[in-house]
C-alpha cells in the first residue's frame, strides 16, 4: 500500500529494550533487499525480505539477539551478527532453519564486500571467504570514538564516520585508500558528537549518502566525500528514519522508517523509495499493525507576501485522540496558539520557521512535532525584495533521468525574465554547453553527441536558481 505523506515517530522505552529495529541491508539484484523489522505476535525482531522495492515484504525468521544483518553479492547468502559477537551465515535467503555458525569476535558494523565471499567487519577485518578467515587492518591514523563504517564501490577504499566527546560540535569522516590500513581526514560536519550519522554507498564509485538521523537531513557526495549536497530534510513530519541503503540502480535509495508507539500498539514498517538521489520517493507501507501512527503536519494557504501578512494554518496531523496542539509561529519557544488551525498575522519582515507540538490523549501524554524551517517569507514590497521573491519561483527538471539518448529540461521562469540559458557542466565542474531558452516554452531537449556516460549537472544561468543533476548511460 502507497502513501504519500510524511510521518512522525516516537520511540518507547520498551522498544529500545529490545533492539530497536531499523537495519536494511541490499541484496544483488535490483529491487532486492533485507531488513530488520517488528513483527505481530512476538516482541522479537523479524529477518523480512523484499524483490519489489519495498512494496511487499516476506517474514523469512525471528530470531531474538540479531544486532546487525547484511546481505552477500551472492544470491541468497546473508549473515547477522549478535550481541555477542557471533556471526551467522544463511545461503538460502535467511529462512528459519537455514542459520549456519561462522566466527566469532565479529563487530556489528558489518558491510558487504565487492564480490562473492566478502564481507568486512567494521574496519578492522575482513572476510574473502563467506566469513571463515578473517584478514585484520591496521587502521594507522584512526582517532575518536566510531558511529558509522561503509566501503566504497571502488576497490580498497573505505570510510568511517567519528566524534570525539571533548568537541561537542564536530563529527568527522575518515578515509583510507589501502583497505584500511590507514586513515586521513576528509570531511568535517558540523554536527553534535552525539547525533547518529548513518552511511552508504551509492551506485557509483566515489558516492555516500549520509543521514543525521537526528536534525532528519540528507547529504550526498558524488567525490568520496570531500564536498557534500544537501538533498533533503524531513522534519514535517519529522520523519523517523532507522536506516538507509543505496540501491543497484543509479540515483537509487532506500529510507527505512518503523512505527513502535503506545508501548507496541502500533507498528508499522514504511519504505521511501528514491530514484533521483533522494530529492522525491514512492511511500511503500509492507506492514502495518495496530491503529495509524500518530504525527504532526501542517501546511499553510500563503508563504510569501508583502507585510502585514496574514497566513491560514491548517493541522494535517494524525493520532489517536489528539488532545491539544501548540503553534509557535516564529520558533522563538513562545506558544502563539492553541487552535487546531489558526490564522496568524506577520508583521514584520524576514524569514520565519514555523513548529507545531501535538499532544496524544488516552492517558498517554506523548507528544509528536513538527518543524518548516524559513517557511513564511514576509516583504515589505520594494521592488528589490519582490524580484528576489519572484526568483525564488524558478522550477526546473528533467526526463527521463538517468537518460539515452536524450533528456527534456523542464523548467519555469519569473514573468520578468523573458529570456535565459541552461547552463550544463560536467562533474569537474566545466561549462560544456549552454541552452538558451524563453517563455514562450517549457522545455528544451538536450541529446549530447560527444559526452560520455556519467552525472552533468545544469541550472537556470541566475546565481538563486537551483542545481540539478542528471545522469547520462550510453
Amino acid at each position: 500500500m502507497k502513501k504519500t505523506i510524511l510521518l512522525f515517530i516516537f520511540v518507547t522505552f520498551i522498544s529500545s529494550i529490545l533492539f530497536a529495529d531499523g537495519i536494511i541491508t541490499r541484496g544483488p539484484d535490483i529491487g532486492e533487499f533485507y531488513l530488520r523489522g517488528p513483527t505481530v505476535t512476538s516482541n522479537y525482531s523479524g529477518l523480512y525480505y523484499s524483490t519489489d522495492f519495498g512494496e511487499t515484504i516476506t517474514l523469512k525468521d525471528s530470531i531474538s539477539n540479531f544486532m546487525h544483518i547484511v546481505a552477500d553479492i551472492t544470491p541468497g547468502v546473508l549473515y547477522y551478527v549478535t550481541m555477542q559477537e557471533a556471526l551467522y551465515i544463511s545461503y538460502n535467503y535467511g529462512d528459519q532453519g537455514s542459520w549456519q555458525y561462522r566466527n566469532n569476535g565479529v563487530k556489528k558494523e558489518i558491510s558487504s564486500g565487492r564480490m562473492d565471499g566478502e564481507i568486512y567487519s567494521s574496519f578492522s577485518k575482513h572476510s574473502e571467504d563467506y566469513g571463515l578467515n578473517f584478514i585484520t587492518h591496521s587502521y594507522i591514523g584512526y582517532f575518536g570514538n566510531k558511529i558509522d563504517v561503509e566501503i566504497d564501490n571502488e576497490d580498497d577504499i573505505g570510510y568511517v564516520i567519528v566524534y570525539s566527546s571533548s568537541v561537542p560540535d564536530s563529527q568527522y569522516l575518515l578515509i583510507s585508500y589501502d583497505n584500511f590500513e590507514n586513515l586521513e581526514l576528509q570531511k568535517d560536519f558540523s554536527f553534535h558528537w552525539s547525533d547518529y550519522s548513518n552511511l552508504s554507498r551509492g551506485y557509483l564509485e566515489g558516492e555516500l549518502f549520509l543521514c543525521n538521523q537526528v536534525e532528519n537531513e540528507l547529504y550526498f557526495s558524488n567525490d568520496y566525500g570531500e564536498n557534500w549536497t544537501l538533498k533533503n530534510t524531513f522534519s514535517c513530519p519529522d520523519l523517523p528514519i532507522k536506516s538507509i541503503v543505496g540501491g543497484r540502480q543509479p540515483g537509487e535509495l532506500y529510507l527505512y522508517i518503523v512505527y513502535t508507539q503506545l508501548m507496541g500498539l502500533i507498528k508499522h514498517i514504511y519504505i521511501f523509495h528514491s530514484l533521483d538521489y533522494g530529492e522525491t520517493f514512492t511511500i511503500y507501507h509492507p506492514f502495518s499493525y495496530g491503529p495509524p501512527a500518530y504525527y504532526a503536519n501542517f501546511e499553510a494557504d500563503t508563504t510569501a507576501g508583502i507585510a502585514p501578512l496574514t497566513v491560514q494554518f491548517t493541522d494535517l496531523s494524525s493520532g489517536y485522540d489528539i488532545q491539544s496542539w501548540k503553534w509557535d509561529f516564529d520558533n522563538d519557544g513562545v506558544i502563539d496558539s492553541y487552535e487546531q488551525n489558526p490564522e496568524y498575522t506577520y508583521q514584520d519582515t524576514g524569514y520565519y520557521s514555523v513548529r507545531l507540538h501535538i499532544t496524544i490523549g488516552g492517558g498517554i501524554g506523548e507528544e509528536a512535532y513538527a518543524l518548516r524551517e524559513d517557511y513564511i517569507h514576509v516583504t515589505d514590497g520594494s521592488g528589490a525584495e519582490n524580484y528576489e521573491l519572484e526568483i525564488l519561483n524558478f522550477e526546473l527538471s528533467n526526463y527521463p533521468n538517468p537518460f539515452n539518448p536524450e533528456t527534456a529540461i523542464k523548467y519555469i521562469l519569473p514573468e520578468s525574465i523573458e529570456e535565459s540559458n541552461i547552463l550544463i557542466y560536467n562533474i569537474k565542474g566545466q561549462l560544456i554547453e549552454t541552452l538558451p531558452i524563453d517563455n514562450k516554452e517549457s522545455s528544451v531537449n538536450w541529446k549530447p553527441k560527444h559526452c560520455s556516460s556519467g552525472i552533468y549537472f545544469y541550472k537556470i544561468e541566475n546565481d538563486k536558481s537551483n542545481i540539478k543533476k542528471m545522469i547520462l548511460i550510453k
